[in-house]
């Protein structure tokens, strides 16, 4: 087994807005998280050693925050961050939904160029995850593909419909 789940998406838009999508709390907040949930940005301040902390609620349950800190950021090409559910402060906690998910999951986006397309390549991994929490996050593997899918699905829509 990987210790790591990849998700592969192309979009019919050139990097730069692809990125721009991405770093900018102005878009972020149309596209980003789970469709038909609310989303909600408490702070955003798109730099290395930055954070991003947000709010994102179903219709039907609880609203759950995460917090994103940035480690390294390439203009266009590179965005790498540590991600974790947190509290409405931006403590970390642990994840609503299952007490064994990992604390904390490094997550690495590179942004590739193709012609008027862009294939984006996300890479998340537990970091020092109990033998428990990373069982729980490997046989996820199914509901984090997807999740991420929906969510650029959802950027995808934007970009056609929207200008940046």
């Amino acid at each position: 087994m990987s210790d790591q789940i990849e998700v592969k998406y192309t979009f019919n838009a050139p990097r730069n807005l692809v990125f721009k999508a991405f770093t900018d709390s102005q878009h972020l907040q149309n596209w980003w998280g789970p469709q038909g949930w609310t989303f909600q940005v408490a702070k955003a301040d798109f730099r290395s050693g930055g954070t991003f902390h947000y709010s994102q609620q179903p219709a039907d349950g609880d609203k759950m925050w995460v917090r994103f800190v940035y480690n390294e950021i390439i203009p266009t090409e590179k965005i790498v961050y540590t991600s974790f559910f947190s509290d409405a402060e931006g403590n970390k906690a642990r994840a609503p939904f299952d007490a064994h998910w990992p604390m904390e999951t490094l997550n690495s986006m590179t942004f590739i160029e193709d012609g008027e397309q862009t294939i984006l390549t996300t890479i998340m991994a537990p970091l020092s995850p109990t033998e428990e929490e990373f069982k729980t996050y490997f046989s996820s593997q199914e509901m984090i593909h997807d999740g991420f899918t929906g969510t650029f699905d959802q950027l995808a829509a934007y970009l056609k419909n929207n200008s940046i």
